[in-house]
């Protein structure tokens, strides 16, 4: 004990209530700063994967969304390839690439990795244009930002070799009857201007061709350059009766333009209609004489009265033919009857009709019966 009375070896100090109250607190604090510091890692982490999420998205570049090919010549074709980058973090995907119109066809990479290039390739027939054209292409892609985009083709088509009056022919006739149509054939070239060939879908169409002479040219055209008369015979006993879409092919020595196409349009008419085209009695009763009429039509407006029937055969023993009357200048009715002692069953077989007609002598109509025992 010193001189103060208070024992110092041999003593333990005990904390006071204030110095253990103080320490709590201070673990509280820590406790509550940890925790909060790892549920802001938490949420950091969380934040930053969502972020990398998002990041991770295609994006479309298109290196040149147009091609300017300037001046062509009608009939050239022509092909380029876009290049589309993708400049994401994830696969570019082309969905769909469409033409603005059908002389426009496309081909594409499906898909582009981040960071690699890919194409549309478009290729453009002019053979049907004249002058200035734009012909666009729409791409769709999984790109978030830019799901659609388009590129384009401009050029400006020019016609080296050309037709007087028009570049097309059209026919209304009749099967069997012919009709000739002329025009020019001029052109632009500065080298002298020759045909070498003609070729036509068929031998119902005929091309004649020949020089013009000098003061019988059109006005078109290079001056003093040659120009071809051409005479264009459609019909004939072997034109097929039905719509004219076809091409006739003119090639010459044109360096720019060989070939020339003159369209070829109209219709060759049958020489008759027949109605109906197929003759169906249905069910017959046993013992019942049923009829059916067929009508044929001449179609020669200013001579149907050379339109003839000349007979009628029919191939199954059930049916016979009743009358054969003209009712009108080139009007026929054929009546055709089921036998009243015909045989139970399924009738089937075919009306021959023939006529005058040079392009369809025979016409053949199919006969269907079920006659009840």
């Amino acid at each position: 004990m010193d001189s103060t009375g208070i024992a110092i070896s041999g003593t333990s100090f005990e904390p006071s209530d204030s110095e253990n109250e103080f320490d709590a607190q201070e673990e509280h604090f820590m406790t509550k700063f940890i925790s909060r510091l790892t549920l802001i890692t938490i949420l950091l982490s969380l934040v930053g994967g969502t972020l990398l999420a998002q990041d991770a998205t295609p994006r479309l570049t298109i290196i040149e969304p147009k091609k300017d090919f300037g001046t062509v010549a009608k009939g050239e074709k022509l092909d380029w390839s876009f290049i589309l980058k993708n400049t994401g973090n994830s696969d570019l995907q082309i969905t769909n690439v469409q033409p603005a119109c059908g002389c426009t066809v496309a081909e594409y990479d499906k898909v582009i990795r981040p960071g690699e290039t890919g194409r549309v390739t478009a290729h453009v027939d002019t053979t049907g244009f004249t002058g200035p054209i734009a012909k666009s292409i729409t791409i769709r892609t999984n790109d978030p930002d830019a799901p659609t985009a388009q590129v384009t083709i401009h050029a400006i088509v020019r016609p080296f070799v050309q037709a007087h009056p028009a570049g097309f022919v059209r026919y209304n006739l009749i099967q069997g009857d012919a009709e000739a149509q002329e025009l020019t054939l001029y052109t632009e070239e500065e080298e002298p201007f020759e045909i070498i060939g003609i070729e036509t879908p068929g031998d119902w169409v005929k091309v004649e061709h020949s020089p013009v002479a000098a003061g019988k040219r059109v006005s078109e055209g290079r001056a003093n350059a040659n120009q071809y008369g051409l005479r264009i015979t459609v019909g004939g006993p072997t034109a097929p009766a039905g719509p004219l879409v076809d091409k006739i092919k003119v090639i010459t020595n044109s360096k720019h333009q060989p070939e020339y196409l003159i369209s070829l349009s109209g219709i060759i008419r049958p020489g008759y209609t027949v109605r109906p085209q197929v003759v169906n009695f249905g069910e017959v009763g046993a013992g019942q004489e049923s009829a059916r009429t067929i009508t044929l039509t001449s179609n020669h407006k200013e001579a149907p009265g050379e339109f003839k029937v000349e007979r009628v055969e029919t191939t199954d023993p059930a049916v016979f033919v009743a009358e054969k009357n003209e009712t009108a200048l080139g009007q026929y009715e054929v009546v055709v009857r089921i036998r009243k002692d015909a045989r139970a069953g399924n009738a089937k077989g075919d009306l021959k009709i023939f006529t005058s007609d040079p392009a369809s002598p025979v016409t053949t109509i199919p006969l269907v019966a079920t006659i009840k025992g």
